[in-house]
């Protein structure tokens, strides 16, 4: 609750800095706070101490709502790090809507706290008020430019569907709550060991849903194309790395705590994962448009990150979910980096306007490069050892048909990765150079940076939570 309430003020004070015109001081001010922040949460998991500095408590605290757990704390960190990022890129973006940069960043960090509190909760009711945090921000961001046809079409889209998604995750909750009596995950879990009645398996399954549509999981995936590709590109890059892996890991957690006796369940995700896999790896050979690709690897990294599902340790799985997650992330904000740098005021993500970047940007083209090489799982990036942990936890769940599908698809994968490659260096622009801002620059060479130590040193990432 503490790192909440910190993330919290800092949105407020962004708002009323706005107020006494300070608006230069905003960013700065927002991302010192964000890593003061991740200093502490990461000191609290090394610590393996919730109670640091006297805060919190042991379990489950604050009435049991939020757990100071290291997988909660984890997931934590890596929010705040790729806000901190986010936040960093704004002003530049928002260049010529200097006068809403404080509604932009306060809006950035109200939706961090809808995530931490998507995978801190041990309450349901704490978990849909999280969820509701991080949708509602990111509907105002999907339409923030209203002067643009498409960003509007994202925008209600994304309304229309996410309001859809929060109805049937309500209704869930209330089911389980009626076959239960308690919206306490500890309670339920230690419930479901009994017979239940019939109407609990129907609100799993209708949660189930909900979050479904949330990471867009095949068949629940139809909004995120569109929505990708209409939405401003930062906003894009919060959805599909941010909020996707938010939704990815409180869905673990209610999956793991719900369901250890539900026939069939597992069946299902396994059918969802391969499906998601195949189909969003398959459309974005086809596209031409590299926020819209993006969202269909997007699509196929969902698939890829259900294979967390299969574990025969939990211990295990959280850090192989978790290292996944982190590996994807990284990579997907050193993309967006670099997008936003090529096609920052051309109006459109076409590849075309890739071509050259090598020639043009050696330094953009090679970390492009190395965020998409990661994306495809190629050594020595972290996303290779991020499939290879997954693959070897279904592995061991004797699963040898999944693996197969998934590797089968991650060389699918390969293709349109290199399509955009080969465009950067063996395609000739005639464009001008366009001079680099240096904060996308800045965020594009830590990010990948990270990407690659992680890689050399996965032990770092998994021990976080195993």
């Amino acid at each position: 609750m503490d790192i909440l309430i910190a993330i919290a003020g800092l949105g407020i004070i962004c708002l009323v800095a706005e107020i006494f015109n300070l608006r230069k001081a905003i960013v700065p001010v927002t991302v010192a706070g964000l890593l003061a922040v991740l200093f502490y949460v990461a000191a609290k998991i090394f610590s393996n101490n919730p109670n640091i500095l006297g805060l919190g408590l042991d379990g489950a605290p604050y009435n049991s709502m939020i757990a100071n757990d290291n997988y909660g704390l984890a997931f934590s960190a890596l929010f705040i790090l790729l806000t901190a990022f986010l936040v960093a890129m704004s002003p530049e973006f928002h260049k010529e809507h200097k006068a809403k940069l404080s509604d932009f960043v306060a809006v950035k960090l109200f939706l961090l706290t809808g995530a931490i509190a998507m995978v801190s909760f041990t309450n349901l009711s704490m978990f849909f008020l999280g969820i509701e945090i991080l949708s509602i921000s990111l509907y105002i961001l999907a339409a923030s430019s209203p002067k643009d046809l498409k960003s509007n079409e994202a925008g209600m889209k994304y309304f229309l569907m996410g309001a859809f998604a929060s109805g049937i995750i309500l209704f869930g909750i209330a089911l389980v709550y009626g076959a239960t009596g308690s919206f306490n995950m500890t309670a339920i879990n230690e419930m479901n060991r009994l017979t239940l009645p019939a109407w609990f398996g129907i609100g799993t399954i209708m949660l189930t849903i909900g979050l479904m549509f949330k990471i867009a999981a095949v068949p629940f995936h139809f909004w995120a194309p569109d929505v990708y590709e209409g939405s401003p590109a930062l906003t894009t890059a919060t959805m599909s790395t941010l909020a996707k892996v938010a939704a990815m890991a409180s869905f673990f957690k209610l999956a793991t705590t719900l369901n250890p006796h539900l026939q069939g369940y597992l069946t299902t995700i396994n059918v969802i994962a391969v499906l998601s896999m195949t189909v969003g790896n398959i459309l974005a050979l086809r596209q031409t448009n590299v926020k819209r690709m993006l969202g269909f690897s997007g699509i196929s990294h969902a698939g890829y990150m259900l294979l967390a599902f299969q574990f025969q340790d939990l211990g295990t799985a959280q850090g192989n979910l978790y290292y996944y997650a982190f590996a994807y992330t990284l990579a997907g904000i050193a993309a967006f980096a670099v997008v936003l740098m090529v096609c920052g005021n051309k109006g459109n993500e076409e590849v075309y306007n890739f071509n050259g970047l090598g020639k043009t940007n050696p330094l953009m083209a090679a970390i492009l490069t190395c965020a998409l090489l990661s994306m495809a799982g190629i050594p020595i990036f972290s996303g290779f050892f991020g499939k290879l942990f997954l693959f070897n936890q279904v592995l061991d769940k004797g699963r040898m048909v999944l693996v197969i599908i998934a590797v089968i698809n991650s060389i699918i994968g390969v293709g349109y990765y290199f399509r955009l490659i080969i465009a950067m260096f063996t395609k000739e622009n005639t464009d001008e150079r366009q001079p680099v801002p240096f904060v996308y620059s800045a965020v594009a060479v830590v990010a990948i940076l990270l990407n690659i130590g992680i890689g050399l040193y996965p032990e770092l990432i998994l021990q976080l939570i195993r």
